[in-house]
């Protein structure tokens, strides 16, 4: 309560600043003048504060302006006014979040003041935000962020162009309540009092209640348009990009971990897919949110993969960009109108989230044209604007070189399985392949080249055909695995470590130096380096083609199979080779060329051998 003597220098505080607040307003800007005398230099306030009082900018510049103790502590005030307005956003009730995506802006004018330093200021009601500068000729930015909307429909951009003074591009004004909420926008916009456009993309999501009759929604779960009939097979309209249509039903999730020290998870989720996302609205106070919320994504491709996130709401965690969990579906593993629980999994998507078994409720159907995908798969994939910036990933690269390893080993364990079947090692195995060669290239026609393709599919597939197991046993057995491995690489030692990666270096070096060198050799054997070598190539490669020209390809391949496979009844002492290889390894690398190449021989010199003489 004020006493008189309060009561009266509020108001004369508030007449002298021609305003109209009450007395719990300037009694919250006096406690905030109060409470940032004691505070010494360099530091700030405590922005969590409890009640805020956000006002404009117009008040902030009449308190700078206004009696001489405001004027002393006004950046002290407005510096706090400032910083817990951002807090009173979160804190409002806001009808809904637009998310908005900046790539990029064409067809700006030619000038000193185009193509660089050029940056973008959206505004929606009070809030705002403002881009990077970009220093191109054509301005990229990819850039993700979120406005909230309060009443005010009118989305304001504006483009600026900085340098030694700032100049002002053009603008364009986009009216959300003509945009459908619940889907995702592509927008080129024409800019205003200039030239350009400006390429975004706009989602209007995460309402609290339902939105009013006149805005077009895909939330709730009544669908009156027939989806089956728009992409059954023989609907073959004229947007072939469009091959389907996602509906996916959040029903909520439970068993979610609290990150702060109240316990409390104020939870939304964020669904993706390709450059689509949507976000539903915040459950508060619970581990066991319950969303019940119905999106509707077009299907640009059926190979891609609908990811689901779920967020906690909190600014610290905001702050780091942790989320609660996360999982990825892709679409061709979606059974219609089947309710399952998806297991949330941590950042990297290999181990389970924090949490008490953390799980999301879903119900996806997806219906799309067979015709319009198959064709669609031919064509570039879609390119994510947001992408997350590569990280130098040590265990990546181990994996990656050890596998290199083993398809080296493979290639030099196949090669010597084949050498044993011409050396009639074991004369079962070699007699059954020089019958099944003959036979092979005996009936073998051009037409079935594309069924030999078809093989390795029709080994796999009866493979899966015939595991019977249940998905539960092979996910114990998994995960068994899983766990014997983790225990076998917490017994290796740091020697074993270093040892392995110095095998796996010494392997992998040693396979693409030969690769390196079998290929100089092969350009050598082109250009010329050894012409007897060469002119031989020529002629052998002539001689073959009237071989072929002359004589059916198949016999001629039979008759290549007989040769190998006699060779050790012809010389039984001969040592096991192939002559393709041979014959190249006699043509130098690039580093032998440079052991061959010949100096010049030093010429002496003849007035100093004269010089010599006469003395």
């Amino acid at each position: 309560m004020f006493d008189a003597g309060t009561s009266r220098f509020l108001s004369l505080v508030s007449v002298s600043l021609g305003l109209d607040l009450d007395f719990s307003a300037m009694k919250i800007i006096l406690h905030s003048i109060a409470r940032s005398i004691p505070i010494p230099d360099g530091l700030v306030m405590d922005p969590m504060a409890p009640t805020t009082l956000a006002v404009n900018n117009q008040f902030m510049e009449r308190i700078g302006t206004g009696l001489t103790l405001l004027r002393d502590h006004g950046k002290k005030v407005q510096k706090y006014l400032l910083k817990n307005a951002k807090f009173e956003v979160l804190k409002r009730p806001w009808n809904s979040v637009v998310n908005i995506v900046l790539i990029e802006a064409k067809e700006l004018p030619d000038g000193p003041a185009s193509g660089s330093g050029l940056y973008c200021k959206f505004k929606l009601g009070n809030d705002s935000h403002k881009s990077k500068q970009v220093h191109k000729a054509r301005p990229v930015w990819r850039e993700r962020f979120n406005l909230y909307l309060y009443e005010e429909n009118t989305l304001e951009i504006k483009v600026w162009h900085k340098a030694k003074q700032k100049t002002f591009m053009g603008k364009c004004i986009i009216d959300l309540s003509q945009l459908e909420k619940e889907r995702t926008h592509d927008v080129w916009q024409e800019l205003e009092c200039g030239f350009g456009r400006v390429h975004l993309l706009l989602t209007i999501s995460g309402a609290h209640r339902g939105p009013p009759d006149n805005i077009l929604t895909t939330n709730g779960y009544h669908h009156e348009h027939h989806v089956d009939d728009k992409f059954s097979w023989y609907q073959l309209d004229k947007n072939w990009n469009e091959v389907g249509e996602l509906s996916v039903t959040v029903h909520g999730a439970k068993g979610l971990s609290a990150h702060n020290i109240s316990g409390n998870v104020n939870s939304y989720c964020v669904l993706e897919l390709d450059n689509s996302r949507i976000q539903t609205h915040t459950v508060r106070g619970t581990c066991d949110p319950n969303w019940s919320k119905t999106f509707t994504f077009s299907v640009n491709d059926v190979t891609s993969t609908v990811d689901i996130t779920v967020y906690d709401e909190s600014i610290l965690q905001s702050m780091k960009g942790e989320c609660l969990g996360r999982v990825s579906i892709p679409l061709l593993r979606v059974v219609n109108h089947e309710k399952k629980w998806y297991a949330l999994k941590d950042r990297s998507k290999r181990n389970s989230a924090r949490g008490h078994c953390p799980r999301i409720l879903l119900e996806m159907s997806l219906t799309w044209n067979p015709i319009k995908a198959s064709l669609r798969v031919l064509t570039p994939k879609e390119r994510k604007y947001i992408e997350k910036p590569q990280k130098f990933d040590i265990p990546l690269i181990y994996s990656n070189l050890n596998f290199i390893k083993m398809v080296f080993k493979y290639i030099q364990n196949g090669n010597e399985s084949f050498k044993l079947l011409f050396e009639w090692e074991n004369q079962e195995k070699s007699a059954m392949a020089l019958t099944a060669w003959v036979t092979f290239w005996y009936f073998f026609r051009m037409w079935m080249t594309p069924l030999l393709l078809v093989l390795p599919f029709a080994h796999y597939w009866l493979i899966l055909r015939n595991e019977n197991q249940q998905l539960s046993t092979s996910c114990q057995i998994e995960e068994i695995d899983e766990e014997e491995e983790e225990v076998q690489k917490d017994d290796k030692t740091i020697k074993t470590r270093l040892n392995e990666l110095q095998d796996l270096t010494f392997t992998i070096k040693n396979s693409i130096d030969y690769i390196c060198s079998l290929l100089e050799r092969i350009k050598n054997l082109v250009n010329f380096s050894v012409p007897y070598l060469s002119y031989l190539a020529v002629l052998a490669l002539i001689g073959a083609a009237i071989a072929f020209y002359i004589i059916p390809a198949n016999y001629l391949f039979m008759a290549f199979g007989i040769y190998k496979f006699t060779r050790k009844f012809l010389n039984p002492d001969r040592v096991p080779n192939n002559d393709i290889l041979d014959f190249i390894s006699r043509v130098p690398d690039n580093e032998i060329l440079k052991e061959w190449r010949e100096l010049k021989v030093p010429e002496p010199n003849l007035s100093r051998s004269n010089s010599m003489k006469r003395r």
